[in-house]
């Protein structure tokens, strides 16, 4: 008998740590709301891991799904009353304004006579706008269709966290979730989005975006520009020298302070204006 209960009790003893490590592993789910306990800070540098990220989409990636951008997508700036730049820009990608004319593209030397699209030294793809060839404003008007509905998806997913950092997320590092704020959007210093290459942000704003001069949005860990978006009502406000990573779906103008640059897509319901910048189709 003393042999018995000498043998039971070491695998008891097992059983209780097993038993005790399973449920430590099951506390740390559920999403996170706001900016209390589990949410991402500039001192807790958040894993893609972490509270508050969603549900993934069929575990090829954690966040939420992505946005379809439809046919918006062939264009990385799309816009429907200007296109305009100063200074040495360099776009990469496809430039479209509609239901406004190749008129109010300002700054691009375009090629003349336009047929289909045009061209420009500035832009590495090709200019479309609304009073060329009789195909090009049908799809032109189609591409804005869809950025208007892509728009309109990114603004009704339902948050992980919201009004984190009151609207200043300098210096933190954001898992891939959906975050949303009733205010606007400060980027004082340095921000990281930190998650795998098919890992989903989606940021809904609900007044401006304005990044501080000299600062930037790095991603980590393999993060893709084409994955992340903001749906932004106000402004996004790219300060001089600074870095944008990301889809910008924008309500009112996009605006690219001298020496800035964007690795995604600049896609707005009026005007985006550029000013030595760079934008790169990702």
């Amino acid at each position: 008998m003393n042999r018995i209960r000498s043998f039971i009790k070491p695998v008891m003893w097992s059983t209780a740590l097993v038993l005790a490590a399973f449920v430590a592993g099951c506390g740390g789910g559920g999403g996170g709301t706001g900016s209390g306990a589990g949410s991402p800070t500039a001192s807790d540098a958040a894993s893609p891991t972490a509270p508050g990220a969603g549900g993934g989409r069929d575990n090829l990636g954690k966040g939420p799904a992505q946005v379809n951008l439809g046919s918006s997508g062939n264009y990385v700036i799309l816009a429907k009353s200007a296109i305009s730049t100063t200074g040495v820009t360099a776009v990469t990608g496809n430039l479209g304004l509609s239901p406004a004319a190749a008129s109010y593209i300002t700054g691009f030397t375009l090629s003349a006579p336009p047929t289909t699209f045009s061209t420009s030294s500035t832009v590495t793809g090709q200019v479309f706008a609304a009073d060329y060839d009789p195909t090009t404003p049908t799809i032109l008007t189609t591409a804005v269709g869809d950025m208007m509905i892509a728009y309109t998806d990114a603004a009704g997913r339902p948050a992980d966290y919201t009004e984190l950092g009151t609207g200043n997320i300098g210096g933190m590092t954001l898992p891939p979730a959906v975050y949303k704020w009733s205010t606007g959007v400060l980027i004082p210093t340095d921000v990281t989005l930190s998650g795998g290459p098919n890992d989903v942000w989606i940021f809904e704003i609900a007044q401006d975006v304005l990044m501080s001069s000299g600062t930037k949005i790095t991603l980590s860990g393999g993060a893709q520009a084409k994955n992340v978006f903001w749906q932004i009502f106000g402004i996004l406000d790219i300060g001089t020298t600074a870095h944008f990573e990301g889809i910008a779906l924008v309500q009112t103008a996009i605006t690219m302070k001298t020496g800035s640059s964007v690795n995604g897509r600049l896609l707005a319901q009026t005007a985006v204006t550029l000013d030595a910048s760079t934008v790169v189709q990702q």
